[in-house]
């Protein structure tokens, strides 16, 4: 009993953190014997049924197995009994003490629930810098206008069909297949990126069987993967050509990957790039060549032009003054200090350059006739003397605020989401307290503030933990 009562510890545990307006827990809930059981009213409202999947994490299919009168069922290797107490009433249960070994301990109580987990919002999504598919069939899936087709082909004995994946929580009730002649399909709307997923045919999980991009799925199986294309790179003539491919920062210039398809006019390939920018040739029988449709070449340091494209919004570097200068250029970590492509342009007041940066925290320099400075109108910065950078924070999504310090001179902020740097990101003083705004990750970061070169944990946060040399480390946990 000492593991069943652990496992209700933890179940108790996970249902207080949701922050539902919770149900009674021992009137639903309870353990004996080794098994959970829950006391379900069958006269519950819709509403009410969900309120209580979501409260105890209860899978959706469990639910409705429980609720349309069987007596017995198996979810996710789990088996489920139910057991009528009266007309209204009947009490839903399963083994603890037996439960599949190697399993996590939350999963012998709690699975998927729709609300709660989110695996692909941003995180997952954008995890990877390009994307292609490797469907083994044109048809079983298409994407097109933010609208997704998924079609398993076959099965035509199967009595019910669900997609699950990253794009819906993982749930196993939510996305039902429709039945037709030649197997099963359905529609949803996806935006660009990475998702992975399986089908659910009768209850049982699988992998899509015309898909041959696959991860592992942590259980000893495999999660299908698909990708939804925000790009098409277009190559007009040479039809007389036998390969073309494309190649670029964002397969790491591999020569041989991205072979193009053939057209009537050219050759395309449709492809997920990541929000960023992103640069690129195309090869045509073993010579490269910039795309001649684009008008945006810029120097790759060896002599040479690539073409640029931008995936998302441009972020505008701008440098005021400097009017008698000759060649002003911007560089940074984001172009591995290239100090040959960026090249900006004067116009009223300074020098400007667009450019297109995902969500994060970059370094950067002007270089001014030759003469590197760091940005006189950002006070955001990293190191000190010559090897000072500015720091730009591009869509910040959380500001760290410092008080109880107005007299210090320096005040830095440094942790996992820059290498914990000991020069750290400079912050900001104004009334007394200083800032400074960055973008975080999803999920835990850990940080220390570094106050005239003496580290201290945030004394505003309680939310810490000890680190290798006993002084413990501050946490935030950016949602996704």
């Amino acid at each position: 009993m000492l593991r069943c009562k652990n496992i209700f510890l933890v179940f108790c545990f996970l249902v207080a953190l949701k922050g539902y307006n919770q149900e009674d827990l021992s009137s639903v809930c309870r353990v004996e014997d080794g098994r959970i059981i829950f006391t379900l009213d069958l006269r519950w409202s819709n509403e009410h049924k969900l309120k209580i999947s979501r409260q105890f994490s209860l899978d959706s299919t469990v639910m409705a197995n429980a609720f349309s009168g069987k007596l017995a069922f198996t979810v996710q290797g789990n088996e489920w009994t139910v057991k009528k107490l009266n007309q209204n009433s009947v009490e839903l249960s399963k083994n603890l003490v037996n439960a599949q070994p190697g399993r996590r301990i939350t999963d012998d109580v709690i699975m998927v629930e729709d609300a709660w987990i989110n695996f692909s919002d941003p995180v997952e999504r954008q995890s990877v810098p390009y994307g292609i598919n490797k469907f083994t069939r044109v048809e079983v899936f298409q994407f097109s206008n933010g609208t997704a087709r998924f079609f398993l082909r076959g099965y035509k004995n199967a009595e019910e069909v669900y997609l699950s994946g990253s794009f819906n929580n993982w749930s196993t009730s939510q996305l039902p297949l429709v039945k037709s002649d030649s197997g099963w399909s359905v529609r949803l709307k996806l935006k660009p990126g990475k998702y992975s997923y399986k089908y659910i045919v009768d209850g049982t999980w699988m992998a899509d069987p015309f898909n041959r991009q696959t991860e592992d799925d942590t259980y000893g199986g495999n999660n299908s993967v698909v990708f939804c294309f925000n790009y098409i790179f277009v190559l007009y003539g040479h039809q007389d050509a036998k390969n073309v491919l494309v190649s670029g920062s964002f397969n790491d210039w591999h020569e041989k990957e991205l072979k193009m398809f053939r057209t009537r006019l050219g050759w395309i390939f449709p492809m997920y790039l990541r929000e960023g920018m992103h640069t690129y040739k195309y090869i045509v029988d073993g010579q490269w060549m910039t795309d001649p449709s684009n008008k945006i070449k810029r120097p790759d340091g060896s002599g040479n032009f690539n073409s640029y494209i931008g995936i998302g919004e441009n972020i505008y570097f701008r440098l005021n003054g400097f009017s008698k200068a000759n060649r002003v250029i911007v560089a940074g970590n984001f172009n591995n200090w290239n100090t040959e492509e960026l090249l900006m342009e004067q116009i009223t007041g300074g020098w400007q350059l667009p450019y297109v940066l995902a969500p994060g925290n970059y370094e950067y320099k002007f270089s001014v006739d030759g003469k590197w400075i760091t940005d006189p109108e950002n006070p955001a910065l990293t190191g000190s003397g010559d090897f000072a950078n500015s720091v730009l924070a591009v869509k910040p999504n959380y500001t760290f605020v410092l008080d109880h310090y107005p007299d210090a001179e320096t005040v830095f902020v440094s942790g996992s989401f820059n290498g914990w740097r000991t020069d750290g990101y400079k912050m900001d003083k104004k009334d007394g307290k200083w800032y400074l705004s960055v973008y975080l990750k999803p999920g835990k970061n850990l940080y220390k503030f570094i106050v005239d070169k003496t580290w201290i944990r945030d004394p505003d946060n309680e939310l810490w933990e000890n680190n290798e040399v006993g002084t413990g480390n501050s946490i935030l946990w950016i949602k996704q």
